[in-house]
């Protein structure tokens, strides 16, 4: 919708399409509020954002760019009596920092990379020319296996079959973001494809994790003995006993040890099915391990579903149920300040980047309106030429637990995607590193690449994966931050960017938070009804085919107790009418 004809009047505004903003957004339209759902970028998802390569070029541009701070304006003269103005900040660069891009170039060397992608050469519908060489590894090195090189240029030039995530994280097949697209029907409108391996990293080789009760018989990593103590001992944490809550408060490898598991299965155990580390609580261990079990077997032979086209897609997925409701959606614009009611502490409403004064009952923003102090997670995304840890099918989706790989490091999460998940061209691989910051990202995440993957940084012969092409940089952690607080109107709400957890808890949680201190009252995201359920003129039998049939049908079918209106009520039944058609 044009900005210029935007309402002046909503139930909710909210600031920002990340996951949990666009979560609140659509159940508080599935219910019948009034939604404007505004983006300061020019593109969804915020920080959940997925990008094509020469998108994501464009996006290290503008992080690296210098922002020049907005001309504050002067919007006293909207402010009526008993109203307080407050300005929100309009900087949102400091939740990516340390932001740093190599390439493997003609000079056989890592250089850093800063692309002028309207001068490159290399631009999307340039033929790369016959002659110009590829990027090779040192012609010292043997390499049995005869790769087809892959340059620069081509991955530019195939750069839409890229869509590469900011934030890297999984489904757990049980988790509240897999109950929620299901409860909602969101899930029809996005594709997923399991998690097809899961592999750890350990004395400098990738071996891959037995976790279903297949997996284990079928494994040769395992003696007998090792197969049948890791399923005597995965059964034995199904429910909690009394021996184990004796360990409560111990780090949980000591509870592995005590079990009489020799050390294969303690790094199988500890890293790959907990996710833990060697301090954490023997509680939250056999709480991650359960978790894991639970989703087993769910939608295949590991826990996690990977959706296609990459995790930029989940947010939109929710955009467009509340667009189907009747949300109203503006990228490239934003709201400079609020009004607030100096009795009640209440925002009373909003004054947008085009100077209109647009009344709501309750605003919700992203985190980057708000200064506060968070810790951060170290991100790095490579491209590669083959897999880790290959095999005899080309498209496996892999998810790798690394253990710290020097003294002082922290343990890393990779997740290793092929071109049949739509985020890479056929070829080619895109590899995520997550980690907890001690460091820069590069700090923190080059010593593994280097060790994994064939650089000129390599020191050994082996023949490893190339890297392509890297991006690194630092991400600010959402975990920590409050919905409330932060000395803002009662009827404010903040939701924070992704955290660095493999799973969606946390977001999916915060929304829902979010959504009953808005609406105490309603159910969080009921079911969207399907296209058949939608009573046409003529169905009913009777001969009645007025709108007020079609309005007393569609209650009772989708189970609307409270509708805000009859208009909004109609505006679904036509929307899906029209969807049907």
């Amino acid at each position: 919708m044009a900005a210029e004809d935007l309402p002046s009047e909503f139930d909710v505004i909210i600031l920002g399409t990340g996951l949990c903003e666009s979560v609140v957004a659509a159940a508080c339209s599935r219910v019948g509020q009034r939604v404007l759902h505004l983006d300061r970028q020019s593109y969804y998802a915020s920080n959940w954002a997925s990008f094509t390569f020469n998108g994501l070029l464009t996006w290290i541009q503008e992080q690296q760019a210098e922002s020049q701070p907005d001309e504050v304006q002067d919007w006293s003269g909207q402010v009526e009596e008993g109203e307080d103005l407050i300005y929100l900040s309009q900087s949102d660069s400091s939740s990516i920092s340390n932001l740093q891009v190599f390439s493997k170039e003609q000079e056989k060397s890592w250089t850093y990379m800063f692309m002028d992608i309207e001068s490159s050469p290399f631009d999307e519908g340039a033929e790369p020319e016959a002659d110009q060489p590829c990027p090779s590894a040192d012609p010292n090195q043997s390499e049995p296996v005869k790769k087809k090189k892959i340059s620069l240029a081509q991955l530019v030039k195939e750069g839409r079959r890229f869509n590469i995530d900011l934030v890297s994280k999984l489904m757990y097949s049980r988790g509240s973001l897999v109950d929620l697209l299901i409860k909602s029907n969101v899930s029809r409108y996005a594709e997923f494809k399991n998690v097809s391996r899961i592999l750890t990293y350990r004395q400098g080789k990738v071996e891959q994790v037995p976790c279903s009760r297949a997996d284990v018989f079928a494994s040769r990593q395992l003696s007998v003995i090792e197969k049948r103590k890791l399923m005597r001992f995965l059964t034995s944490c199904v429910e909690e006993t009394e021996d184990q809550q004796a360990y409560n408060g111990r780090p949980y490898l000591e509870f592995l040890s005590d079990q009489q598991l020799g050390e294969n299965l303690q790094h199988f155990l500890l890293y790959s099915i907990a996710m833990a580390t060697e301090d954490t609580p023997t509680e939250v261990g056999l709480a991650s391990t359960r978790h894991f079990l639970r989703c087993l077997g769910r939608y295949g032979n590991t826990p996690f579903l990977f959706p296609v086209y990459g995790l930029g897609e989940i947010p939109q997925c929710f955009c467009r149920m509340c667009a189907v409701f009747g949300g109203i959606y503006c990228l490239r614009h934003s709201v400079r300040c609020l009004l607030v009611d100096k009795d009640t502490n209440r925002c009373k409403a909003v004054i947008d980047s085009r100077g209109q004064r647009i009344s709501c009952n309750h605003f919700v923003v992203e985190e980057g309106y708000v200064d506060a102090e968070r810790k951060c997670v170290s991100r790095a995304v490579l491209i590669t030429d083959g897999s880790v840890l290959p095999s005899d099918s080309d498209q496996q989706v892999s998810m790798v637990t690394i253990p710290p790989v020097e003294a002082e490091l922290p343990s890393v999460r990779m997740v290793e995607l092929c071109s049949s998940t739509m985020t890479c061209m056929p070829g080619t691989y895109l590899v995520h590193l997550t980690c907890q910051s001690v460091g820069s990202a590069y700090e923190d995440l080059s010593p593994l690449v280097t060790r994994m993957f064939h650089t000129t940084e390599s020191s050994d012969q082996e023949e490893r994966p190339s890297v392509l092409w890297c991006l690194y940089f630092n991400m600010v952690d959402g975990s920590g931050l409050e919905v409330e607080g932060h000395d803002l109107p009662s009827n404010m709400y903040l939701c924070s960017g992704p955290d660095g957890a493999l799973g969606h808890d946390h977001t999916i949680k915060q929304a829902e938070l979010i959504f009953q201190k808005i609406l105490p009252e309603e159910d969080f995201c009921p079911p969207a009804p399907n296209p058949e359920d939608i009573i046409y003129d003529g169905e009913n039998g009777n001969g009645n085919s007025t709108i007020e049939h079609k309005l007393k049908m569609f209650k009772k079918k989708t189970g609307w107790q409270d509708l805000a209106s009859k208009t909004k009520a109609l505006k679904c039944v036509f929307s899906f009418t029209d969807e049907r058609k």
